[in-house]
């Protein structure tokens, strides 16, 4: 989002325009009038991270190479949105386009695909350069994938699903759908584990232990920790032993792209072991978390383009193959 107008905010009500602006947004269908006219804009509702309430507002909108994305901006400010902590508590998102209303998944992204993912933002949109140019934070780049999820109250009916047979039922959800949902539940579940390191990191610049600040918080992220790289290695075990042997066969086109996803599941897991030995021997007070998160965010990287990748290659192969095992 764009503005010449917005260096002295002292007077600004920051709510109420935005309670304005959704309210014009609703009213003509994702369209605004005035200097914002022409403008990309998406309601974005998140859920508050010391609130667990729902909170909602408008974010400008890019799409790069087909994936929706917001940038928490915050036109260049010194910090970062209240949005953005609460997606890094809770990344489930409801996006309102203007025509349409669904739940995703945002991801914080980082490294080189969020340099990447910037660059086509700034490529559409220079005032985002000017924002990052302003501010000596790095703007987020939060990508958004959409889910599956139940309508939402409200919301306009999406169109039924692509029928699979002549019988007209609705199509089946796949392996490549299970695959996704698995991904975007670690996503979630890193999200979080960056949280609670990022609690500890400020715990530690307040100049209070962390035990005595919140006792059982250190132990609560090991265990999250250790719980996470357990779930990543039974997921890639998963894939390398039973859904990789499955493609190959089916599919020998797709040899190249299951041998790098291979791997690359050597690489996370050697990033996963260093990780687990830093948290293994994490003690309060005494070892440094900023270099556990920075392990973290290597990882996170990596994991992404992992992702990204792997549900580019073999989402659509696999849904071919056969539906989604029933998982209560």
């Amino acid at each position: 989002m764009t503005d010449e107008h917005t260096d002295d905010y002292a007077n600004f009500d920051a709510g109420a325009f935005n309670r304005q602006v959704v309210e014009e947004f609703r009213q003509n269908n994702g369209k605004l009038s005035g200097w914002m006219e022409g403008w990309s804009l998406v309601v974005l509702t998140t859920i508050g991270a010391k609130s667990g309430r729902r909170r909602e507002g408008p974010v400008g909108y890019f799409e790069v190479d087909g994936q929706p994305l917001v940038v928490a901006s915050a036109m260049g400010g010194p910090k970062n949105p209240a949005w953005y902590h609460n997606i890094a508590k809770n990344p489930r998102v409801t996006v309102e386009t203007g025509t349409e209303t669904y739940e995703a998944i945002a991801t914080i992204t980082t490294g080189a695909e969020r340099d990447a993912l910037f660059a086509g933002v700034v490529a559409q949109d220079s005032g985002m350069g000017e924002y990052q140019e302003k501010t000596t934070r790095v703007l987020p780049v939060i990508t958004l994938r959409r889910t599956d999820a139940e309508p939402i109250a409200g919301a306009e009916p999406e169109p039924a699903a692509e029928s699979t047979s002549d019988s007209g039922t609705d199509r089946v959800r796949g392996l490549g759908d299970f695959l996704v949902e698995g991904h975007d539940w670690l996503r979630k579940e890193l999200t979080e584990l960056r949280a609670q390191v990022d609690e500890i990191i400020a715990g530690d610049a307040d100049g209070a232990t962390l035990e005595r600040a919140k006792p059982g918080l250190a132990e609560q992220m090991r265990a999250h920790c250790l719980e996470f790289c357990a779930a990543v290695k039974e997921h890639h075990t998963g894939e390398d032993m039973g859904a990789f042997p499955m493609l190959a066969q089916q599919y020998p086109e797709l040899a190249p792209d299951l041998e790098k996803l291979g791997e690359e599941h050597k690489v996370v897991a050697r990033l996963q072991d260093e990780i687990r030995q830093l948290v293994e021997g994490y003690v309060p007070g005494k070892s440094d978390p900023v270099q556990l998160r920075e392990r973290l965010e290597v990882l996170a990287s990596d994991l992404e383009e992992h992702f990204v990748y792997e549900e580019r290659t073999v989402v659509d192969a696999l849904n071919k193959m056969g539906p989604a095992p029933n998982i209560l």
